[in-house]
Protein backbone atom coordinates (compact mmCIF):
# COMPACT_ATOMS: atom_id res chain seq x y z
CA UNK A 1 0.00 0.00 0.00
CA UNK A 2 1.32 3.51 -1.25
CA UNK A 3 1.75 5.41 1.73
CA UNK A 4 0.77 9.31 1.71
CA UNK A 5 3.62 11.55 3.00
CA UNK A 6 1.79 15.03 2.39
CA UNK A 7 -0.75 14.36 5.14
CA UNK A 8 -0.22 17.25 7.51
CA UNK A 9 -1.92 16.81 11.18
CA UNK A 10 -2.23 20.27 12.12
CA UNK A 11 -4.67 20.86 8.73
CA UNK A 12 -6.59 17.98 10.27
CA UNK A 13 -9.25 18.61 12.91
CA UNK A 14 -10.20 15.36 15.02
CA UNK A 15 -13.00 15.24 16.97
CA UNK A 16 -13.46 12.71 19.88
CA UNK A 17 -16.82 12.01 21.72
CA UNK A 18 -16.62 10.54 25.06
CA UNK A 19 -13.74 11.41 27.94
CA UNK A 20 -12.97 8.07 30.06
CA UNK A 21 -10.15 6.09 29.99
CA UNK A 22 -9.61 5.77 26.63
CA UNK A 23 -10.75 9.03 25.34
CA UNK A 24 -8.37 10.89 27.16
CA UNK A 25 -5.55 8.62 26.15
CA UNK A 26 -7.19 8.78 22.28
CA UNK A 27 -7.38 12.42 22.68
CA UNK A 28 -3.72 12.81 24.24
CA UNK A 29 -2.53 10.65 20.95
CA UNK A 30 -3.87 12.98 18.60
CA UNK A 31 -2.46 15.96 19.94
CA UNK A 32 0.99 14.71 20.53
CA UNK A 33 0.48 14.29 16.95
CA UNK A 34 -0.42 17.66 15.88
CA UNK A 35 -4.08 17.43 15.40
CA UNK A 36 -6.12 20.34 16.46
CA UNK A 37 -8.83 18.23 18.78
CA UNK A 38 -12.28 18.59 19.72
CA UNK A 39 -13.07 16.48 22.83
CA UNK A 40 -17.16 16.05 23.46
CA UNK A 41 -17.69 15.20 27.08
CA UNK A 42 -21.82 13.41 26.62
CA UNK A 43 -21.15 12.88 31.04
CA UNK A 44 -20.71 16.13 33.16
CA UNK A 45 -18.39 14.09 35.11
CA UNK A 46 -15.92 13.70 32.09
CA UNK A 47 -15.83 17.45 32.08
CA UNK A 48 -14.09 16.98 35.50
CA UNK A 49 -11.58 15.11 35.00
CA UNK A 50 -10.99 14.92 31.19
CA UNK A 51 -8.62 17.89 31.25
CA UNK A 52 -6.38 16.60 34.60
CA UNK A 53 -5.88 13.25 32.73
CA UNK A 54 -4.64 14.48 29.85
CA UNK A 55 -2.55 16.66 31.39
CA UNK A 56 -1.35 14.41 33.19
CA UNK A 57 -0.42 11.85 30.31
CA UNK A 58 1.07 14.95 28.54
CA UNK A 59 3.43 15.41 31.41
CA UNK A 60 4.52 11.82 31.68
CA UNK A 61 5.12 11.60 27.65
CA UNK A 62 7.33 14.86 28.12
CA UNK A 63 9.44 13.25 30.91
CA UNK A 64 10.04 10.12 28.78
CA UNK A 65 11.08 11.82 25.83
CA UNK A 66 7.95 11.05 23.77
CA UNK A 67 7.20 15.03 22.99
CA UNK A 68 9.88 18.20 23.29
CA UNK A 69 7.11 20.66 24.14
CA UNK A 70 5.25 21.48 27.70
CA UNK A 71 1.63 20.00 28.03
CA UNK A 72 0.61 24.18 27.58
CA UNK A 73 2.03 23.85 23.47
CA UNK A 74 -0.29 20.72 22.89
CA UNK A 75 -2.94 21.45 25.20
CA UNK A 76 -3.74 25.07 23.14
CA UNK A 77 -5.04 22.84 20.31
CA UNK A 78 -7.51 21.06 22.70
CA UNK A 79 -11.30 21.96 22.80
CA UNK A 80 -13.50 20.48 25.49
CA UNK A 81 -16.22 21.19 25.09
CA UNK A 82 -19.93 19.13 25.90
CA UNK A 83 -21.21 21.01 22.91
CA UNK A 84 -21.53 18.83 19.29
CA UNK A 85 -21.81 21.75 17.21
CA UNK A 86 -17.99 22.35 17.83
CA UNK A 87 -17.67 19.31 15.95
CA UNK A 88 -18.48 21.06 12.88
CA UNK A 89 -15.39 21.34 10.17
CA UNK A 90 -13.61 18.06 11.86
CA UNK A 91 -12.73 15.45 9.15
CA UNK A 92 -12.93 12.24 11.40
CA UNK A 93 -14.59 12.02 14.57
CA UNK A 94 -13.84 8.66 16.85
CA UNK A 95 -16.97 7.87 19.08
CA UNK A 96 -15.49 6.74 22.30
CA UNK A 97 -18.82 5.92 24.72
CA UNK A 98 -19.58 2.87 26.74
CA UNK A 99 -20.17 -0.16 24.75
CA UNK A 100 -23.94 0.42 24.58
CA UNK A 101 -25.63 -0.04 20.89
CA UNK A 102 -28.54 2.47 22.06
CA UNK A 103 -26.17 4.95 23.46
CA UNK A 104 -23.99 4.94 20.35
CA UNK A 105 -26.89 5.12 17.96
CA UNK A 106 -27.93 8.75 19.94
CA UNK A 107 -24.49 9.73 19.53
CA UNK A 108 -23.66 8.93 16.54
CA UNK A 109 -27.65 10.94 15.51
CA UNK A 110 -26.04 14.03 17.06
CA UNK A 111 -22.75 13.83 15.47
CA UNK A 112 -24.14 13.55 11.81
CA UNK A 113 -26.39 16.71 12.42
CA UNK A 114 -22.91 18.93 12.50
CA UNK A 115 -20.02 16.89 10.37
CA UNK A 116 -19.95 17.23 6.75
CA UNK A 117 -20.68 14.16 4.87
CA UNK A 118 -17.27 13.68 3.64
CA UNK A 119 -16.16 13.46 7.16
CA UNK A 120 -14.99 10.03 8.64
CA UNK A 121 -16.92 8.77 11.44
CA UNK A 122 -15.15 5.79 13.76
CA UNK A 123 -15.98 3.99 16.73
CA UNK A 124 -13.57 2.75 19.30
CA UNK A 125 -15.58 -0.45 20.27
CA UNK A 126 -13.91 -3.65 20.55
CA UNK A 127 -17.25 -5.86 21.25
CA UNK A 128 -19.68 -4.66 18.57
CA UNK A 129 -19.39 -5.53 15.46
CA UNK A 130 -18.65 -2.54 13.03
CA UNK A 131 -21.33 -3.54 10.49
CA UNK A 132 -24.09 -3.73 12.61
CA UNK A 133 -22.89 0.10 14.30
CA UNK A 134 -22.79 1.44 10.56
CA UNK A 135 -26.63 0.59 9.94
CA UNK A 136 -26.93 3.21 13.19
CA UNK A 137 -25.58 5.78 11.04
CA UNK A 138 -26.88 7.98 7.76
CA UNK A 139 -24.31 7.00 5.79
CA UNK A 140 -22.71 3.57 6.43
CA UNK A 141 -19.94 4.28 3.90
CA UNK A 142 -17.65 6.70 6.21
CA UNK A 143 -18.35 4.59 9.23
CA UNK A 144 -14.93 2.06 10.62
CA UNK A 145 -13.65 0.88 13.34
CA UNK A 146 -10.88 2.12 15.09
CA UNK A 147 -9.28 -0.51 17.65
CA UNK A 148 -7.37 1.29 19.94
CA UNK A 149 -4.91 -0.61 22.59
CA UNK A 150 -4.74 1.55 25.84
CA UNK A 151 -2.83 3.88 26.63
CA UNK A 152 -3.36 4.83 23.72
CA UNK A 153 -0.35 7.30 23.49
CA UNK A 154 2.08 5.10 23.44
CA UNK A 155 1.24 2.06 22.52
CA UNK A 156 1.67 0.98 18.11
CA UNK A 157 -1.13 -1.29 17.88
CA UNK A 158 -4.52 0.13 15.95
CA UNK A 159 -6.72 -1.86 13.88
CA UNK A 160 -8.75 0.05 11.18
CA UNK A 161 -12.04 -1.95 10.67
CA UNK A 162 -14.18 -1.57 7.57
CA UNK A 163 -17.83 -2.55 8.32
CA UNK A 164 -20.11 -4.89 4.88
CA UNK A 165 -20.99 -1.16 4.11
CA UNK A 166 -17.76 0.42 4.25
CA UNK A 167 -15.51 2.01 1.68
CA UNK A 168 -12.59 0.66 1.58
CA UNK A 169 -10.79 3.42 -0.43
CA UNK A 170 -12.04 5.51 2.54
CA UNK A 171 -10.81 2.51 4.80
CA UNK A 172 -6.97 2.81 3.51
CA UNK A 173 -7.34 7.00 3.85
CA UNK A 174 -7.98 6.26 7.17
CA UNK A 175 -5.35 3.55 7.90
CA UNK A 176 -2.32 5.79 6.31
CA UNK A 177 -3.73 9.15 8.50
CA UNK A 178 -3.39 6.36 11.71
CA UNK A 179 0.41 6.03 11.05
CA UNK A 180 0.88 10.01 11.95
CA UNK A 181 -0.11 9.09 15.39
CA UNK A 182 2.82 7.05 15.91
CA UNK A 183 1.41 3.40 15.08
CA UNK A 184 2.47 0.53 12.98
CA UNK A 185 -1.65 0.04 11.95
CA UNK A 186 -3.49 -3.29 10.67
CA UNK A 187 -6.76 -2.45 8.31
CA UNK A 188 -9.22 -5.22 8.93
CA UNK A 189 -10.67 -5.01 5.64
CA UNK A 190 -13.40 -8.07 6.79
CA UNK A 191 -15.82 -7.40 9.77
CA UNK A 192 -15.42 -9.62 12.22
CA UNK A 193 -16.86 -10.19 15.83
CA UNK A 194 -13.76 -9.10 17.73
CA UNK A 195 -11.35 -8.08 14.91
CA UNK A 196 -7.86 -9.73 14.79
CA UNK A 197 -5.94 -9.25 18.61
CA UNK A 198 -9.49 -9.68 20.60
CA UNK A 199 -10.15 -13.09 18.74
CA UNK A 200 -6.64 -14.49 19.32
CA UNK A 201 -6.41 -13.10 22.85
CA UNK A 202 -9.56 -14.16 23.85
CA UNK A 203 -8.83 -18.27 22.82
CA UNK A 204 -6.30 -17.71 24.96
CA UNK A 205 -7.72 -16.19 27.76
CA UNK A 206 -10.37 -18.88 27.96
CA UNK A 207 -7.65 -22.10 27.75
CA UNK A 208 -5.68 -20.29 30.16
CA UNK A 209 -8.83 -19.80 32.46
CA UNK A 210 -9.43 -23.51 31.48
CA UNK A 211 -5.78 -24.69 32.76
CA UNK A 212 -6.64 -22.99 36.06
CA UNK A 213 -10.37 -24.53 36.73
CA UNK A 214 -9.03 -27.92 36.07
CA UNK A 215 -5.98 -27.49 38.21
CA UNK A 216 -3.29 -28.00 35.77
CA UNK A 217 -1.83 -24.59 37.23
CA UNK A 218 -2.75 -21.57 39.29
CA UNK A 219 -3.35 -18.01 37.88
CA UNK A 220 0.37 -17.10 39.24
CA UNK A 221 1.75 -19.98 37.08
CA UNK A 222 0.05 -19.26 34.24
CA UNK A 223 0.77 -15.86 34.25
CA UNK A 224 4.25 -16.72 35.09
CA UNK A 225 4.40 -18.94 31.94
CA UNK A 226 2.62 -15.98 29.23
CA UNK A 227 5.78 -13.54 30.50
CA UNK A 228 8.47 -15.52 30.12
CA UNK A 229 7.30 -17.56 26.73
CA UNK A 230 4.81 -15.06 24.77
CA UNK A 231 5.68 -12.32 26.25
CA UNK A 232 9.51 -12.58 25.57
CA UNK A 233 9.10 -12.40 21.96
CA UNK A 234 5.65 -11.40 21.24
CA UNK A 235 6.91 -7.23 21.00
CA UNK A 236 9.53 -8.60 18.12
CA UNK A 237 7.72 -11.05 15.89
CA UNK A 238 4.17 -12.17 16.33
CA UNK A 239 3.01 -15.21 15.89
CA UNK A 240 3.44 -16.00 12.42
CA UNK A 241 7.00 -14.99 12.22
CA UNK A 242 7.35 -16.96 15.20
CA UNK A 243 6.72 -19.85 13.79
CA UNK A 244 9.18 -18.90 10.84
CA UNK A 245 11.97 -18.40 13.08
CA UNK A 246 11.19 -21.95 15.24
CA UNK A 247 10.63 -24.44 12.40
CA UNK A 248 6.93 -24.46 10.91
CA UNK A 249 6.98 -28.67 11.02
CA UNK A 250 7.36 -28.39 14.30
CA UNK A 251 3.99 -26.51 14.96
CA UNK A 252 2.34 -28.63 12.07
CA UNK A 253 2.98 -32.11 14.44
CA UNK A 254 1.92 -30.49 17.45
CA UNK A 255 -1.36 -28.80 16.28
CA UNK A 256 -2.60 -32.66 15.10
CA UNK A 257 -2.41 -33.78 18.90
CA UNK A 258 -2.80 -30.85 20.51
CA UNK A 259 -5.92 -28.89 19.13
CA UNK A 260 -8.30 -31.94 19.87
CA UNK A 261 -7.37 -31.34 23.78
CA UNK A 262 -8.14 -27.48 23.56
CA UNK A 263 -10.84 -26.02 25.45
CA UNK A 264 -13.52 -25.22 23.19
CA UNK A 265 -16.67 -24.02 25.57
CA UNK A 266 -19.12 -21.35 24.33
CA UNK A 267 -19.84 -20.39 28.01
CA UNK A 268 -18.61 -17.72 29.80
CA UNK A 269 -16.30 -19.80 32.55
CA UNK A 270 -17.45 -20.33 36.13
CA UNK A 271 -13.77 -18.56 37.13
CA UNK A 272 -14.21 -14.70 35.63
CA UNK A 273 -18.25 -15.24 36.38
CA UNK A 274 -17.87 -15.70 39.80
CA UNK A 275 -15.33 -12.85 39.97
CA UNK A 276 -17.21 -10.14 38.51
CA UNK A 277 -20.65 -11.50 40.01
CA UNK A 278 -18.90 -10.59 43.49
CA UNK A 279 -18.08 -7.26 42.38
CA UNK A 280 -14.58 -7.69 41.15
CA UNK A 281 -13.00 -4.80 38.69
CA UNK A 282 -9.63 -6.09 38.78
CA UNK A 283 -6.91 -3.42 39.97
CA UNK A 284 -9.54 -0.92 39.75
CA UNK A 285 -10.90 -1.94 43.18
CA UNK A 286 -8.40 -4.55 44.11
CA UNK A 287 -10.35 -7.57 43.34
CA UNK A 288 -9.81 -9.68 40.76
CA UNK A 289 -8.15 -12.86 39.44
CA UNK A 290 -4.75 -11.84 42.15
CA UNK A 291 -5.44 -10.98 45.67
CA UNK A 292 -4.02 -7.56 46.36
CA UNK A 293 -3.86 -4.92 48.89
CA UNK A 294 -5.21 -1.27 47.81
CA UNK A 295 -2.23 -0.35 48.32
CA UNK A 296 -0.76 -3.03 45.67
CA UNK A 297 -3.48 -2.87 43.34
CA UNK A 298 -2.36 0.71 42.90
CA UNK A 299 1.32 0.48 42.58
CA UNK A 300 0.22 -2.47 39.69
CA UNK A 301 -1.56 -0.01 37.55
CA UNK A 302 1.67 2.94 38.01
CA UNK A 303 4.00 0.10 36.98
CA UNK A 304 2.17 -0.68 34.28
CA UNK A 305 2.06 2.70 33.12
CA UNK A 306 5.77 2.87 33.74
CA UNK A 307 6.08 -0.55 31.62
CA UNK A 308 4.38 0.97 28.87
CA UNK A 309 6.56 3.90 28.27
CA UNK A 310 9.83 1.45 28.58
CA UNK A 311 8.25 -1.13 26.37
CA UNK A 312 7.47 1.25 23.43
CA UNK A 313 11.23 2.45 23.72
CA UNK A 314 12.09 -0.84 23.12
CA UNK A 315 9.66 -1.66 20.23
CA UNK A 316 11.16 1.51 18.78
CA UNK A 317 14.13 0.07 18.11
CA UNK A 318 12.72 -2.98 16.21
CA UNK A 319 10.06 -1.47 13.94
CA UNK A 320 7.88 -3.45 11.61
CA UNK A 321 10.20 -3.67 8.49
CA UNK A 322 13.63 -3.28 10.89
CA UNK A 323 14.88 -6.50 8.76
CA UNK A 324 14.08 -4.75 5.75
CA UNK A 325 16.13 -1.36 6.82
CA UNK A 326 18.85 -3.80 7.25
CA UNK A 327 19.07 -5.64 4.78
CA UNK A 328 18.99 -2.41 2.23
CA UNK A 329 21.54 -0.80 5.05
CA UNK A 330 23.76 -4.13 3.78
CA UNK A 331 22.99 -4.33 0.12
CA UNK A 332 24.29 -0.54 0.06
CA UNK A 333 27.10 -1.50 1.72
CA UNK A 334 28.21 -3.83 -0.53
CA UNK A 335 27.42 -2.03 -3.43
CA UNK A 336 29.94 0.72 -2.34
CA UNK A 337 32.26 -1.67 -1.24
CA UNK A 338 32.49 -2.99 -5.14
CA UNK A 339 32.53 0.13 -6.89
Amino acid sequence: MMRDTQLNAAEIKVGVVGLGLMGCSITTCLLMAGHPVVAVAPLPVDLKFALKRITKHLQRSRREKLIKNLPEFYLQHLNITEDYHRLQGCSLVIECTLENIDIKKSVYGKIESVIGEDALLASNTSAIPISLLQQQTAHPSRFFGLHWAEPSHTTRFLEVICGNNSDLQKGEQLYELSHLWGKEPTLVRKDIRGFITNRIMYAMYREAISLVEQGYATVEDVDRACRNNAGYWMTLVGVFRWMDLTGVPAYHTVMKDLFPTLNNSTEVPRLIDDIVKNGGRGTANAHGFHRYTPEEAKLWEETFTAFSYDIRKLALKYPEDVVKKKLKTRQKKNTSLKT
